[in-house]
């Protein structure tokens, strides 16, 4: 079976962690992938050190906006990926497209119109809220030939909205950790507590991602100084770097408020890691504080490693962490209630200690890479392979009607 995976950005996220995880984890001996992605950033060297084959795309610059001018610049972005996308799908015919987000999924489908061609959303986010939806729901309704993965059913739930036909089209496979990279290792703590200077007696907080607003780092800055005066042996050590549009804006914004905080000397930022199963050893609490997540791989990763976890609730979070039994929740943008919660675990060992082995257990039990791999090419071989490729599309139009 030949799968064609295109991925719009050539950057690394979290989705394309996944698509990695895929193609690392397929067999084969039945599975032959082919990756169609853009050449910028590191995804494409990545690829090719698992032994597939890439192949080029134009870069996607597309993002929604009501500037007539940037829409114009937008919609010729689109439509010059998906004419080559197109020329590369007749010319490599494959079975199945394993489509790896919203955007991806938006231009495979139109390249593949006539084409008779299976396409699979892969769905790695809680779609925003924003008036775009409509359009992106009646596109994967109007083909036939569109099936949707999400990673989490809050995911699959946010995507199908008001449109219920739309249940029928979605399948949830959730993420999964290899436990054999991320399990607890002291040696791996004492390895990096040594090359950070923080001792054994210091509590280490620690946020691993993207440095993006979404992710909520400067919020946790922001209380950090009420930490210190309530847990003074307390060092706050932020993992990541910025990847996506204006990111390179809100790390300097971080840099500037540790430095107007007086945290400097309390607060290590890292930067990109590519030992975040080491440092998460060293960390004696994971904070997310993120907007939204789906299903989040470094709060799978700190549960298979041990180390407690403290999320907020939201999106599919609270699929994976129960609250106050395998880690900890708190609301979304509620400083005070995260200052609280921090506070309350950090003077807690006890309590730290058996929500970082009820998590380990968690993940163990539901959300390996070998679960996710067995679901992912049952779908492929035989779910996927089932659904229809007539070349009937059903228009827009009367799939908007159904729902009037």
């Amino acid at each position: 079976m030949k799968i064609h995976f295109y991925n719009h950005t050539g950057q690394i996220g979290g989705a394309e962690r996944v698509l990695l995880t895929i193609l690392a984890g397929v067999d084969r001996t039945i599975i032959q992938p082919v990756v169609i992605c853009p050449e910028p950033g590191p995804l494409r060297k990545l690829i090719m050190e698992l032994g597939v084959p890439v192949e080029r795309s134009a870069v996607l610059n597309a993002r929604f906006t009501w500037r007539p001018d940037r829409a114009l610049r937008y919609l010729q972005s689109f439509a010059r990926v998906i004419l080559q996308l197109r020329t590369q799908i007749v010319r490599f015919d494959p079975d199945l497209i394993h489509a790896n987000s919203v955007r991806a999924g938006l231009v495979a489908t139109a390249a593949t119109i006539g084409l008779r061609k299976r396409i699979v959303w892969h769905i790695h986010d809680v779609l925003p809220r924003h008036p775009f939806n409509l359009l992106i729901r009646l596109v994967a309704l109007a083909s036939r030939r569109t099936r949707i993965v999400a990673v989490a059913q809050a995911a699959a739930d946010r995507f199908i909205g008001s449109f219920r036909p739309l249940k029928q089209r979605v399948t949830v496979i959730p993420n999964g950790i290899d436990v054999a990279r991320f399990h607890p290792d002291l040696t791996a703590r004492r390895k990096i507590r040594s090359e950070l200077k923080l001792n054994e007696g210091e509590r280490v907080i620690g946020m691993v991602g993207r440095l993006s607003p979404r992710k909520g780092q400067l919020e946790l800055l922001r209380v950090f100084p009420e930490l210190l005066r309530k847990c003074p042996n307390t060092a706050l050590v932020i993992v990541g770097s910025p990847a996506f549009n204006r990111e390179d804006e809100y790390a300097q914004l971080l840099d500037q408020t540790t430095k107007e905080l007086g945290i400097s000397d309390r607060v290590r930022m890292l930067g990109e890691r590519d030992d975040v199963a080491a440092v998460l050893q060293a960390l004696d609490l994971l904070v997310v504080n993120s907007a939204t997540e789906a299903c989040s791989l470094v709060v799978l990763e700190a549960m298979a490693c041990g180390t407690p976890v403290l999320a907020t609730k939201t999106g599919g979070t609270a699929e994976v962490i129960e609250h106050e039994q395998c880690g900890w929740l708190v609301p979304v943008r509620d400083e005070k209630a995260l200052a609280s919660a921090i506070i309350k675990l950090i003077g807690q060992p006890d309590l730290r200690a058996r929500l970082a082995e009820n998590g380990r257990q968690r993940v163990a039990s539901h959300f390996t890479v070998g679960r996710q791999m067995s679901e992912f090419q049952n779908y492929y071989l035989h779910g996927a392979a089932k659904f229809p490729v007539a070349t009937t599309e059903v228009q827009p139009a009367q799939a908007e009607a159904k729902f009037a």
